[in-house]
């Protein structure tokens, strides 16, 4: 299940900043997995060439670490379970991948805990949220809305 935690985070396991923690702990094959590729075509709009090679349509041939933070925090949240990632480092173009990989670690029993500090946009379809916070399970965006509002957790 997706767990997010919204506000301030203290505790040892959290990442404030997973752009450079991307750049300092990211292997080669989490780049060329097909997950990877499809999230760096659509939210950069890039094509992965190798696993440290993107072709980007603004930027020519960058380096793996010159993509998104968004992008990076997707790929680590796919494959880091043992980190809590700040969200907030991604747009809402990165919220049905968050979606995706929580469902993906589902699969495995395992659930997917994030920070946010704004309220991301999660789409118009149903949804299993749990506001870690406060332990309550929202199932849309109403529903997320008016809790994380109603308990002022942002």
């Amino acid at each position: 299940m997706l767990k997010i935690h919204y506000g301030d985070l203290e505790s040892d396991n959290y990442i404030f900043n997973p752009d450079a923690y991307f750049n300092n702990t990211y292997e080669d094959d989490w780049i060329t997995e097909p997950l990877s590729i499809e999230m760096i075509k659509d939210i950069d709009g890039s094509v992965v060439i190798g696993p440290r090679v993107i072709d980007s349509p603004f930027l020519g041939s960058i380096p793996t670490e010159r993509l998104s933070g968004g992008v990076k925090t997707l790929i680590l949240m796919n494959h880091d379970a043992e980190h809590i990632f700040n969200a907030s480092a991604c747009g809402d173009n990165c919220a049905k991948w968050i979606l995706k990989i929580s469902q993906l670690l589902e699969k495995q029993e395992k659930d997917l805990l994030i920070r946010l500090g704004y309220l991301m946009d999660f789409g118009e379809e149903d949804f299993n949220i749990e506001i870690e916070n406060i332990g309550k399970v929202v199932h849309n965006r109403k529903e997320l809305v008016e809790t994380v509002l109603d308990n002022k957790l942002i």
